[in-house]
């Protein structure tokens, strides 16, 4: 085998893309998901984020692999933070920046972080190899530009493993909360394995959404209006005003999405009076729901978790899908049913001072993370938690 470098998606092709990922429904292997964000400049010149994909071939050039990463001159949008890392080289007169990041960008979803045809689900213990492979490529390159750093964000945990030998690389943990179907049939039997007070709780938030007079839609990202996604783009730039910031995204990336991958895109509103008042933005594949973006234009008690969990757990249900990864953080999310699962990273700090010291630091907020995903257990709704 043999890997390339590239820039942007169009100098590797859509064919060959596609030809690389092969079968996989993963929404963040896509091509048309990488080119939205290149094309709609929600990364590239200006942002921060600049792309360098890394294309694995056969000796004929076959595509047989692709490694999204980045260069990246901020830790803005990748929910695993380092911001004290960087900090750090700053007070020492080093610099931090740019480093390469190995993910998806604005999306701390775990998943496939090596898209290939061989091993579409990435559960293929024979392809498993190539992580290390590449990782030491991403070294290699790292060490030629004197790059301070390498970051593999939310790698699924048997990836994760396959770094354990190496001890120059540093294990990091995390924790979220995630949906599993153990079979439900529908809400009601879903809730039937809530206990009793937990249960009306639940039926309570979504009586007091309905009291108001509040009726939701799902619609399907082919099905979209460009008004629609005009409206879902204000409720989700107001959730970032409400907090002096401006979203990474843009328009286009939306509306680029809806037109070229619009069948695994799930749009949510709420209507008051025929008028939308929130909106919430999923993808999904033929497993899992993953919900992403969100925003209101009026608050209303509890339209929140109407709007971006017990719709995406109703679509899931109707769908027969497995697993709703809603997204990071948020103990909240622990009453309607989420449990708390592990994500990793891994990373690699070439200055060996540094990564010492980094390295203890994960140790011990590993440890504190153990720990609150044990407590974690104790806040499920379920009758008996499910572990």
């Amino acid at each position: 085998m043999k890997a390339q470098w590239f820039n942007s998606v169009d100098q590797i092709g859509e064919a060959k893309w596609q030809a690389a990922i092969g079968e996989t429904r993963y929404p963040f292997a896509q091509f048309a998901f990488h080119q939205a964000l290149e094309q709609s400049n929600s990364i590239g010149d200006g942002t921060g984020w600049y792309p360098e994909y890394l294309l694995v071939m056969d000796d004929d050039d076959s595509p047989l692999a692709i490694a999204p990463t980045y260069l990246k001159t901020h830790s803005q949008g990748e929910f695993v933070f380092d911001w004290s890392w960087a900090d750090a080289y700053q007070r020492h007169g080093m610099r931090y920046f740019p480093k390469r990041i190995w993910a998806i960008p604005f999306s701390p979803v775990t998943g496939l972080r090596i898209f290939s045809h061989l091993d579409p689900k990435g559960d293929d213990v024979m392809f498993s190899h190539l992580y290390p492979a590449l990782a030491e490529l991403m070294t290699q390159a790292n060490q030629e530009r004197a790059f301070s750093s390498w970051h593999l964000l939310f790698t699924k945990p048997e990836h994760a493993a396959l770094f354990a030998p190496n001890k120059d690389l540093l294990q990091r943990i995390s924790c979220q909360f995630h949906w599993f179907n153990r079979g439900y049939q529908d809400m009601e039997d879903y809730f039937s394995h809530f206990s009793s007070r937990k249960r009306k709780t639940a039926r309570k938030e979504r009586e007091k959404v309905a009291k108001e007079g509040i009726k939701l839609t799902r619609t399907i990202g082919s099905d979209l209006t460009s008004a629609e996604i005009d409206f879902f783009y204000l409720c989700y730039q107001s959730t970032y005003a409400k907090r002096g910031q401006q979203g990474y995204l843009t328009r286009e990336f939306f509306g680029q999405l809806a037109e070229n991958m619009g069948e695994q895109i799930l749009l949510v509103q709420a209507f008051r009076d025929e008028e939308a008042i929130a909106a919430s933005w999923c993808f999904f594949d033929d497993h899992s729901l993953y919900g992403r973006y969100w925003g209101c234009m009026e608050e209303v008690d509890c339209l929140h978790f109407e709007a971006c969990y017990y719709q995406g757990i109703e679509f899931c249900l109707e769908k027969g899908l497995q697993h709703f990864d809603p997204g990071t953080q948020g103990e909240h999310k622990i009453t309607r049913g989420f449990e708390p699962v592990f994500s990793h990273s891994i990373h690699y700090i070439a200055h060996e001072g540094f990564r010492d010291a980094i390295g203890h630091f994960c140790e011990e907020e590993a440890q504190a993370v153990r720990e609150y995903h044990q407590d974690t257990h104790a806040l499920l709704p379920f009758k008996q938690a499910t572990t």
